[in-house]
């Protein structure tokens, strides 16, 4: 057993009094985020002062008392110092060279509220916000201790979700005795060295002409009309369901590659400059780097290991027979034959297999490596297809092909 921090994002649906009660709040913090942005860039350009949230909740508490300003006091206390602890949080990010300089806030965009005092009705699977009483939940609560902070957040689609981190234990997996290499690519999302292709959805690509249709109709509306912001909210939701989609498809692949294989040997794409090609929506559409996130914490959790296999590799161009290495390969050519031992290749294929050999080559002269030979089968089955299932990432919705496999598998 280990003990990991684990985020958790939970559908919600406030009623019609708490929407627009929510609303308000999201003004009070939006303008406090804008002012206090204003403030301390203007007190930085004139008089060189680097002003710090303490500093703008000072002026919080008298802008509270002044006429005019009541409003703030309606808001929960938290909610508005959280917004300026964030901000600092994001001054620190462009300081460090994390991200870039922070950006005022619009009314359409997304909105969070920070939250300190969930109640003591968390205990009984209740989620119960200051000021605003209980909210329904798309699905039960987890069991865990009741988190000291809580973020009530709406997305563009105008959908709302909680979120939270908690520490929980976690058990590993059994051992399995396999090992493979993952090609990604983006005709297919992802080939195994076993010989095995996963196809690429293509969620955004198929929902293109749509996007297209929809977001020319948002160009033609007058700003600030109400039919702008309906047809707004309609292309927001298709982009949502796309995503929503393409992270399905993402999360049944990864739960699937760490539950059936020991070790894992990926290739270590660079992703940022690949986006900035020729197949740039592509690219952005299979979502290499979120494969590669997922499988860095779920290999974490649950005692696998996931190795990564230099970028410079030439791992296409190889012959996985007798380690051949072509002069030039092009991106078209999809089957090749080795001059050397006459063997057939499938390119990606030929690549998984590769990333596996070269990726035991590379464990094979490590000394911190730890391949849980001892670890037996510590668990049952049925508590580690229940572990991987529910205390997986919580994205909103459940994984519906693993669970068909743990009912009739």
């Amino acid at each position: 057993m280990s003990t990991v921090t684990r985020s958790y994002r939970i559908r919600a649906y406030p009623n019609g009094a708490q929407c627009r009660l929510l609303e308000r709040w999201f003004g009070a913090t939006r303008w406090l985020w804008n002012t206090a942005l204003g403030i301390r860039s203007e007190a930085y350009r004139i008089f060189g002062l680097n002003l710090t949230g303490d500093d703008l909740s000072r002026w919080l508490t008298q802008w509270k008392r002044t006429a005019g300003h009541e409003w703030l006091a309606a808001v929960p206390a938290t909610c508005l110092t959280r917004c300026l602890r964030d901000q600092d949080a994001a001054f620190r990010n462009f300081f460090a060279h994390r991200a870039g300089y922070p950006k005022f806030k619009r009314k359409s965009a997304a909105a969070t509220l920070r939250f300190q005092d969930v109640g003591t009705a968390w205990a009984r699977g209740i989620v119960s916000l200051p000021k605003l009483g209980s909210l329904k939940l798309g699905e039960s609560l987890p069991k865990v201790e009741r988190p000291g902070l809580v973020t009530l957040s709406r997305d563009a689609a105008g959908h709302y979700h909680v979120s939270f981190c908690a520490e929980v234990e976690t058990s590993l997996l059994r051992i399995t005795h396999r090992v493979v290499g993952v090609d990604v690519g983006l005709t297919h999302l992802a080939t195994l060295s076993t010989g095995e292709k996963i196809p690429n959805p293509k969620r955004y690509h198929a929902r293109l002409k749509y996007l297209r249709q929809q977001q020319r109709c948002l160009a033609r509306r007058q700003k600030g009309s109400r039919r702008r912001e309906k047809q707004r909210l309609r292309v927001a939701r298709a982009h949502a369901r796309v995503r929503q989609q393409r992270h399905y498809a993402l999360h049944a692949l990864t739960t699937r590659l760490v539950r059936e294989f020991d070790l894992i040997f990926i290739e270590d794409l660079n992703v940022t400059a690949m986006a900035r090609g020729l197949h740039a929506r592509a690219i952005h559409d299979v979502a290499f780097g979120e494969v590669r996130r997922q499988l860095t914490y779920k290999s974490s959790w649950y005692g696998k290991i996931l190795e990564t296999v230099d970028r410079w590799y030439p791992s296409s161009k190889t012959c996985s027979e007798c380690r051949h290495t072509l002069d030039e390969l092009r991106l078209d050519d999809r089957q090749w034959t080795c001059p050397k031992c006459g063997t057939g290749h499938d390119r990606d294929i030929n690549a998984a297999r590769n990333l596996l050999a070269e990726g035991l080559r590379q464990l094979a002269g490590r000394d911190d490596r730890d391949l849980r030979v001892d670890a037996g089968d510590a668990c049952p089955d049925e508590y580690i297809l229940a572990q991987v299932l529910a205390d997986e990432a919580r994205s909103g919705h459940r994984n519906r092909a693993c669970l068909e496999q743990v009912r009739f598998g």
